[in-house]
């Protein structure tokens, strides 16, 4: 199958399969003579593979990961089992992070319960007054 078809299987775009390509997730496909990309059954099933993966916003190393693991379906499921424990723990800080975001933003909306007008904004003088702190890279794999 042509690019246009594997995309519309795996419902994405085609600069998402060929950076794929690119990032050595998605293995090259064999060219027809007027050089089109001539896509496989395999390159869908792998395809859908790292798009579920990406919806779960696993990283291209932990998908990588992943691949590698499925490359080999002899060898024990240990290691799968580890990895999504990590990204696991990897969501529980980011949900912890977008907690504190939100109580933040939520203080910041009370600050204006009835203003007139801008000039007497609470959320404007807020972000205007507030500590401007550097940004903290997250602690999760995603940073």
């Amino acid at each position: 199958m042509k690019i246009g078809e594997l995309a519309r299987a795996a419902n994405c775009g085609t600069e998402t399969i060929r950076f794929y390509e690119k990032e050595g997730l998605l293995p090259a496909p064999d060219r027809t003579e007027g050089n089109y990309r001539n896509y496989r059954d395999e390159h869908l099933e792998r395809l859908r593979f790292i798009c579920n993966c990406r919806s779960l916003d696993m990283t291209h190393d932990e998908i990588r990961q992943l691949l590698r693991f499925a490359d080999d379906p002899d060898s024990g499921c240990g290691p799968v089992n580890q990895l999504l424990d990590e990204h696991i723990g990897h969501v529980d800080i980011r949900l912890k992070e977008l907690r504190a975001l939100r109580s933040l933003l939520v203080d910041l909306r009370h600050r204006c319960a009835q203003a007139d007008s801008i000039a007497h904004c609470g959320i404007i003088q807020g972000l205007a007054s507030m500590p401007a702190e550097e940004k903290q890279m997250s602690k999760t794999h995603l940073g």
